[in-house]
């Protein structure tokens, strides 16, 4: 396809070039402006559609392979996908079709296919928008799927699954009162106290935006920051810091904050983010596994699979093979012990990771405490508004899934234990 997309359509179809052909994930693709040629509203509808498309990949393929009798080229493939799964969720035929037989004809290289894709999308064009509800639930690729039923039973995959082809909605930590918020903007207070918005809209444009009264972070991230408790006058480090999200929540204690991160850009938002708010803590760009310190509380937010984010980056499990799991382990663990080592006596870390493997989060656990002989689990930090028993694990960590609250619309996967130095 053509490599400078003139459409949201040809953009998208662009995205899925290069995370099933490539291996890029959408973030880095948008980092590096395959999006930055187009309008901003067209911007965000490319995104828009890549991002149901991986959702929906699995039923999309299920469709166009009913009408092939091989696998078109990927490129090809993937207007189709587009094509089909708009189509599948009410998009207008006449333009979904004719514009995708205008990208594909537009390819020198694959212009004498755009036949076959007005052929097949014409059929699926009254097919699509019928039989999709009634295909299965799109599964995640083996090299995760594998592991997470090994972990948590089929029936809760399934259940992930589903809440994966959902999405996510927007929650917001509220630096004030959650309930006039919640009113405010037409969401609702959940139990751990972040207001989730069904329908939000442009966020930058939403009140209280400008103003800094909130910020956008997932219920299940924000529990992190929650069962550290910082304390006004304490001193908190928060390591791996950019979004900086939990870095906004430990600020509005009064304790005083330093936010650490290897990444001048990813820091620069951290800091874009503070002066929104309002909010203080100190900047400093250095590696977490070399800096120096000493602190009250720790909070380490380990870099890590990312695979309890899925519901909000579909792209992640088709751009991603499962190679590299083993060395972020290796790092997870060796910021843990690196962390522990900034604390006081008597310190407190908080470790979290969002993923949904064991080995990220359960077992790193054990395996700190079997190193650390003077290590004990907080499990009383856990003693919180809306955390149900039946997410406290058997060595007193906090496991969040997406299948969690299916009612509410779900929620992000995340691990994350309380330790302390006796």
């Amino acid at each position: 396809m053509p490599a400078s997309p003139c459409s949201a359509r040809a953009a998208a179809a662009r995205l899925l070039d290069q995370v099933l052909g490539e291996g890029r994930l959408m973030s880095e693709a948008l980092a590096q402006g395959t999006l930055d040629a187009l309008p901003a509203a067209d911007r965000a509808r490319a995104q828009r559609l890549a991002m149901e498309t991986f959702r929906g990949l699995e039923r999309a393929d299920r469709l166009i392979a009913r009408h092939t009798r091989k696998p078109p080229p990927l490129p090809v493939r993937n207007v189709l996908r587009q094509a089909v799964s708009e189509l599948a969720q009410g998009g207008e035929a006449h333009g979904v079709v004719s514009e995708a037989v205008a990208i594909v004809g537009a390819s020198a290289r694959h212009k004498r296919l755009s036949g076959m894709v007005n052929a097949v999308l014409r059929k699926l064009a009254d097919e699509a928008p019928r039989v999709w509800s009634d295909l299965r639930v799109p599964r995640l690729p083996g090299w995760l799927r594998e592991p997470l039923v090994a972990a948590w039973g089929k029936g809760a995959v399934a259940a992930m699954e589903r809440a994966h082809l959902a999405g996510a909605p927007l929650d917001l930590t509220v630096n004030g009162d959650a309930a006039h918020w919640a009113a405010r903007l037409g969401g609702e207070v959940l139990p751990t106290g972040s207001v989730r918005l069904r329908e939000a809209g442009q966020v930058t444009a939403l009140p209280g935006y400008d103003a800094g009264a909130w910020w956008v972070q997932d219920a299940a991230a924000a529990m992190a920051a929650k069962v550290l408790a910082p304390q006004p006058g304490e001193t908190v480090l928060d390591m791996c810091a950019a979004p900086g999200g939990k870095t906004l929540q430990l600020a509005t204690s009064g304790a005083a904050v330093t936010a650490l991160d290897i990444s001048a850009r990813r820091m620069e938002r951290v800091a874009d983010n503070l002066a929104r708010t309002g909010l203080s803590a100190t900047g400093v760009v250095a590696d977490a596994l070399t800096y120096e310190g000493c602190y009250d509380a720790v909070l380490l937010d380990a870099p890590c699979s990312a695979t309890g984010t899925i519901r909000r980056h579909p792209d992640l499990p088709h751009a991603r093979d499962g190679a590299g799991i083993g060395e972020l382990i290796g790092m997870q663990a060796a910021m843990l012990d690196h962390a522990l080592s900034l604390l006081k006596p008597g310190g407190r870390l908080v470790f979290c990771t969002c993923s949904l493997l064991p080995d990220e989060g359960e077992c790193q656990v054990d395996e700190v405490l079997a190193r650390h002989a003077d290590l004990v689990v907080d499990r009383a930090a856990l003693d919180l508004p809306g955390i149900e028993p039946g997410w406290i694990t058997e060595e007193g960590g906090l496991r969040l899934r997406p299948d969690y609250w299916p009612e509410r619309g779900g929620m992000d996967g995340f691990y994350i234990a309380c330790l302390r130095r006796g």
